[in-house]
This record gives structure tokens, sequence and C-alpha cells, in this order.
């Protein structure tokens, strides 16, 4: 896939990762729609701001009948609560789930239409490491990647006959305003962005873009103990 040929929509275009994607497509000359619920915060020379609130229908609606020569959906909008599953509010658990899963499943029902009828092309889930692992600070969050990653699987089946390819990107912290609370090693964003748009070019099903994601990756096929060896 040619990137500079694309029409591209990025989600969460405002900051973070979103930003350096939609930056990364510009530089590759793909036209690219910012996506934010505040459009007036996007400000990349060259990018169309897109007022768009993934967890609100009619503000899906209204972005797929103005982006209607989209090729190319990136589903990065996120948030991070933080939240137990145990003991966190039911209120912040709901909005991971409405942001990650039902708003990204929302994008992909209205713009799988628009992409079909251009004549095919890629659908990008950005997800995490913590779609595969979870911890308690992270429950809220890691079970909604979690489902955000099999409904990535189940829509590749769906989608690969009406010539969308859907990919998953799983990557671990970035040094972005989200985790900027969080001590850990953090991969730059915008090297992220160039594995990410690379593997859009490369037809690629599964982008892991981390060391920490490949161990985890392979610690899969352990089981219980090889992802958790701290019970046993």
């Amino acid at each position: 896939m040619e990137i500079s040929k694309q029409i591209v929509l990025v989600t969460g275009a405002n900051r973070g990762l979103g930003r350096h994607l939609a930056q990364e497509l510009l530089a590759r000359g793909a036209k690219v729609y910012a996506g934010a619920r505040n459009p007036e915060t996007i400000d990349l020379p060259g990018a169309i701001p897109l007022l768009l609130d993934i967890t609100n229908e009619k503000s899906v609606a209204a972005a797929a009948e103005l982006a209607n020569d989209v090729t190319i959906l990136i589903n990065n909008a996120g948030s991070y609560t933080g939240a137990s599953l145990l003991n966190g509010e039911l209120d912040l658990i709901r909005m991971e789930m409405d942001t990650h899963y039902f708003g990204t499943l929302s994008m992909i029902r209205a713009f799988a239409p628009v992409i079909e009828k251009n004549s095919g092309g890629a659908i990008l889930n950005i997800l995490s490491v913590l779609s595969w692992v979870s911890f308690d600070g992270a429950g809220a969050y890691a079970a909604a990647k979690s489902a955000e990653w099999s409904m990535t699987n189940a829509l590749r089946q769906v989608l690969a006959p009406k010539n969308i390819r859907v990919s998953g990107l799983h990557v671990g912290y970035m040094d972005t305003d989200m985790t900027a609370g969080i001590q850990a090693p953090k991969s730059n964003p915008a090297d992220i962005a160039k594995i990410a748009i690379r593997g859009i070019e490369a037809d690629s099903y599964e982008i892991v873009a981390d060391d920490l994601s490949r161990k985890v990756q392979q610690n899969l096929a352990g089981g219980v103990k090889g992802v958790y060896p701290q019970l046993f």
C-alpha cells in the first residue's frame, strides 16, 4: 500500500501518539483528517481538523458523512482511568469499555462501508501490550484493550473479503501525557508512529512495536505460568 495515495482518519489526533501518527502520515504525503473532541486543538499544518467523539454515535455518523473519501482508519483515541476491576468505580470501568471497545466498534461500523466504497484500504487499531497481560492498577484498561483485540481478530476476518485489512498495533508504555505519572521505560511515540505506518504500508496484520510486547507475546504460549510466573 502506498501511503502517499491514501486518505487517512486518525482519531485522538490532538496529542500523544495520535498527533505523531498524523504528523508521520502528512510527512509521507497522505491526506489526513485529524479527529478530536476539540478540533481547535489540532495544530498540524496540512491536517484537516474533524470534530469527533468516538463514544457518541451521532458524532461518529457525522464524521463518516464528512470524511467520505477515507481509505485508512486509525483507531487511536483512548482513555486510561487506572481503575481496578475489583474496587474501582463501575462508571470508570464502563468508560474504558465505552472508549476502547464500543467507541472503536462504532468507528469501524461507520467507516468500513466508506472504505469499501473507496475500493478498499485498511483499519489499524492501536492496542497495547495490556491486551495480552494485566495487573490490578490497569485492570479496567487491560480488560477493554483485550476486548478490542478480540474484536480486531473477529473483524479482520469479516472485512478481508471487502478488501479491508484490519491490523492491530501492540506497544508498551510510551512517553505521552497518559503515562506521565508512571515510572517505567517508555518508547518515543514518534518512533512508534513510524513503526505503525510502516506496518500499514507492508500490509501487516499484527504490528508488535517494542521488546516488551514481543516478550509478552512469546510468553502467551506458556499459559498462565508463562504470563504470570509470580502466581507459582
